[in-house]
């Protein structure tokens, strides 16, 4: 593994055309090796990752890389007809080196071959690790599948040898074997990958942890439970030092009264003794003078403290995260434990989904789980020997692995009257709030808000729609989620009482809903039903 490679922010700062800051004058260094880039939505994560990259250029500021960057972004959009040396980013370099074995002399031929004479043969020793070889490069990418495509690319990136590779979720969509194929991928890469990701398990492969937090950078020598770790020790001390300050500002502000309190009696005193003439006038003068300069320098000393103390309240307070719940109320939907809400079919088998019970629909990319879920909602045919399925209730809800359900042009708070026109705007402003969004967020249109905020408005739809819901039908809902929005979707989906069906490659996600049914669909479209998850 290399040493020498890092990526250097030095005052790095970013805003979009209209005006909004991303990056706001943002130091760092992130070394060679294996880090995890984590961090809410809208910390600026995947924005700072194209600023590495190149693809955006920073309003002021600077980026040191020590050598070339690759870069797999969030979405890997490439033509269905694309070829695989495409999608591995070698084919030019494949074409050039035809064209030279054809006879071609071409500057521009070598030129773009480099070094990389053997590129086809260390683009087959990859594709073996795939079950491809160096023969399907012209194949095109319509004849693998997403998560097929998704390695093919990333192994591209290690094909290229690129000193500094940047992935930004590259686990989105895979199933659990291609995930382990990328963890083996990412425990043997050179030199230094960066890993934007709220796959836990993958952030378990890092060898460092930085955190974009409030505008800053902040790097652990571990991987995210390491991490994690570390941050839930640092804030409990953090929380007592708090406290701590906050006891010696209250013991501060006593002695303070307390003080006030004894110069007032001693005035007065001194004033009485002066009345009743029991000192000369002359005397009483100066002892009164020195009185209010002995006066002053106490409170003067008192004053001090107050304010230090005030000071390391603030210090304090400031090393404590305001890490945010969602804590929602919801009505109930009336699903009695009888209750029939849905049926799933295949060649052999009924599975009966049944009052307020949590499904897991899983299975390997392309066994057809976004089929069955479209062929359920939608109420079409289904397809020949495939499972397919019927509803048995009208009150559904249903969060595609696409957020394009919502209304760009409305306010997040319209979206939801839209789906719940009998609840005042209070109740819904409310509960908006405790799906933290808050401030102007609710009258701002849609197209304004971050990713995490249009994840919370499309829930929110889901959640606080009147009459409520008896089934929910979830399909990938944690894609392009952080870890933090993550944990608020199990907390929101902690208030619901009805029945849910979840499609999803995230074990730790589902463990956290407490699935009492896995149905794994097989390549051969068949239902295998068992009650707990495999890791």
């Amino acid at each position: 593994m290399s040493t020498k490679s890092s990526v250097v922010l030095r005052d790095l700062t970013f805003e979009w055309p209209d005006g909004a800051v991303a990056l706001d004058r943002l130091n760092g260094t992130i070394g060679a090796g294996r880090t995890g880039l984590i961090g809410r939505n809208g910390a600026g994560k995947s924005t700072l990752l194209r600023l590495i990259a190149g693809v955006l250029r920073p309003t002021s500021g600077q980026i040191e890389t020590d050598g070339e960057v690759g870069y797999l972004p969030q979405t890997l959009t490439l033509r269905h007809d694309a070829t695989i040396a495409e999608l591995l980013g070698i084919d030019r370099i494949v074409a050039a080196i035809r064209a030279v074995e054809a006879g071609e002399a071409d500057v521009r031929h070598f030129d773009a071959i480099g070094d990389d004479w053997d590129i086809e043969a260390r683009a087959g020793e990859a594709l073996d690790q795939l079950g491809f070889s160096a023969g399907d490069l012209d194949r095109r990418v319509a004849e693998v599948s997403g998560g097929e495509a998704m390695l093919i690319a990333i192994t591209g990136l290690r094909v290229r040898r690129t000193p500094i590779t940047l992935l930004d979720e590259p686990t989105n969509n895979l199933d659990r074997l291609t995930r382990a194929k990328l963890a083996g991928f990412v425990d043997q890469w050179p030199g230094t990958l960066i890993v934007v990701s709220h796959d836990l398990e993958l952030l378990e492969h890092m060898d460092s942890t930085t955190e974009l937090y409030s505008g800053a950078l902040a790097t652990y020598g571990g991987p995210y439970s390491a991490w994690k770790e570390h941050r839930e020790q640092t804030q409990a001390a953090a929380v007592q030092a708090a406290r701590s300050a906050q006891q010696a500002l209250k013991v501060e502000k006593r002695q303070r009264v307390e003080a006030e309190t004894k110069l007032a009696r001693r005035e007065r005193t001194a004033k009485k003794t002066q009345q009743q003439g029991g000192i000369p006038k002359i005397l009483a003068g100066n002892r009164a003078s020195k009185a209010q300069a002995s006066a002053g320098a106490m409170r003067s000393t008192l004053d001090d403290k107050v304010q230090a103390a005030q000071a390391a309240v603030d210090a304090a307070d400031a090393r404590v995260r305001q890490d945010e719940h969602i804590n929602l109320v919801l009505p109930d939907p009336d699903v009695p434990r009888g209750r029939r809400i849905a049926e799933l079919y295949d060649a052999d088998r009924t599975v009966v989904v049944q009052g307020p019970e949590r499904i897991a629909l899983v299975g390997a990319n392309g066994s057809g789980k976004s089929t069955l879920i479209n062929q359920l909602i939608s109420g079409t045919a289904p397809l020949p020997d495939r499972p397919h399925g019927r509803l048995l209730t009208e009150l559904v809800g249903y969060l595609p692995q696409r957020l394009d359900g919502l209304d760009e042009d409305a306010s997040a708070l319209a979206n939801v009257q839209q789906v719940a026109p009998g609840t005042p705007a209070g109740t819904i402003r409310n509960q908006l709030a405790r799906l933290l969004l808050r401030g102007d967020s609710p009258d701002r249109p849609v197209h304004t808000l971050s990713g995490g905020e249009r994840f919370r408005v499309s829930l929110a739809r889901l959640l606080l729609a009147e009459p409520p819901a008896q089934l929910l039908v979830l399909d990938e809902p944690t894609n392009n989620l952080d870890i933090a929005s993550v944990e608020q979707l199990a907390e929101a989906l902690d208030a619901y009482r009805g029945a849910l069906l979840v499609v999803s490659h995230d074990v730790a996600f589902l463990q956290r809903l407490g699935v009492d049914t896995v149905i794994e669909l097989d390549s051969d479209g068949r239902m295998h039903q068992r009650r707990e998850l495999e890791g």
